[in-house]
């Protein structure tokens, strides 16, 4: 049997999983069987991994903008100067 500290030690599972189940405990505990959890439940609890953005350098996004032109070049440098997703800048 799986406990929460095993989702986290030895399965790998992502902190949300490991704290969905938990929650589904919580709820089972309280409203499907009525019984008080008395004291804390003392669970290893996993980390968030922290995604680093993978970003261009100012010369990687210069040597980019020379080998684009016309409407393209437009898109991308308003796209690129105000912070957008490429949806925003559709072609119509």
């Amino acid at each position: 049997m799986l406990s929460l500290s095993d989702l986290a030690l030895n399965k790998s599972v992502a902190a949300a999983t490991q704290n969905q189940a938990f929650n589904a405990l919580l709820f089972l505990y309280d409203k499907v069987l009525g019984l008080p959890l008395d004291g804390k439940i003392q669970a290893i609890r996993s980390k968030k991994k922290v995604k680093i953005p993978t970003v261009l350098s100012r010369y990687e996004v210069q040597r980019f903008f020379t080998f684009i032109d016309g409407t393209h070049a437009l898109m991308a440098k308003l796209l690129y100067g105000s912070g957008l997703r490429p949806p925003a800048c559709k072609r119509y």
